[in-house]
């Protein structure tokens, strides 16, 4: 059975950094950045622990003792994203494999989406330089949710607009925190173990891989046809 013959489609959500561009050395930069600018510290575990949630729920729980306003908070978080898009658009490290995996699921009839933390302007920089949007039937970013990962939030809307059940969705994710979002919102979850996570912090999704290249069409909908198989493996 393939995608066009199943009764009604699946969905796959992608989470955007990590995944999509391996965006890892950029935003870790761009928060060093930030922060000789504001005389702000953080480490490169900080970064890691925290990466998947908004940057202004980053802010807020690392800097909480500056009890910066929300005015502030705005201020900061939109600085940081400039300086982000700044070294995206002088160097887009796009995932090795990802513009194949988006045009084989579109064109197996699967329907697309991203579900992002991260803020509009971001998300339409990577879909620019990857050159895939209208392979995008929706994308959620952090404009459009009021809670981050772990929260489902983010995935749930993006099953709404794709007008699927999450049932019938998957989450294609690099981020723990992600892994948990997705599996709290009922979906079956591939984790990316891209540049900053290991394989170990991953296990909680169904499917671990290593590279995108290894996912393709088929591999998706056997995970989705054998929801109630424990199929958590590593390929």
């Amino acid at each position: 059975m393939t995608a066009l013959d199943r009764p009604g489609p699946y969905g796959v959500i992608f989470d955007m950094d990590g995944v999509l561009v391996d965006s890892y050395r950029a935003h870790f930069e761009s928060w060093l950045m930030l922060c000789r600018e504001q005389g702000l510290q953080m480490t490169e575990a900080d970064f890691v622990a925290t990466f998947g949630r908004t940057s202004r729920e980053v802010i807020r729980h690392l800097w909480s003792d500056r009890a910066f306003d929300d005015s502030a908070i705005a201020a900061l978080d939109d600085r940081k994203e400039a300086l982000f898009r700044e070294l995206l658009r002088h160097d887009f490290p796009a995932m090795a494999g990802a513009v194949a995996l988006i045009d084989g699921l579109h064109d197996a009839g699967f329907r697309l989406a991203i579900g992002s933390s991260a803020p509009r302007e971001n998300v339409e920089v990577v879909l620019e330089q990857l050159a895939r949007r209208d392979a995008f039937r929706a994308a959620v970013t952090g404009d459009d949710v009021t809670r981050g990962k772990p929260d489902p939030q983010v995935f749930l809307l993006g099953a709404e607009r794709l007008g699927l059940p999450p049932t019938r969705c998957l989450v294609i994710e690099d981020a723990p925190l992600g892994v948990t979002a997705a599996r709290a919102a009922g979906m079956r979850c591939v984790g990316v173990a891209s540049t900053g996570r290991s394989v170990e912090s991953l296990a909680e999704a169904d499917l671990i891989v290593r590279r995108l290249d290894q996912l393709d069409a088929a591999v998706i909908e056997r995970l989705m046809d054998n929801r109630n198989a424990e199929l958590t493996r590593v390929l």
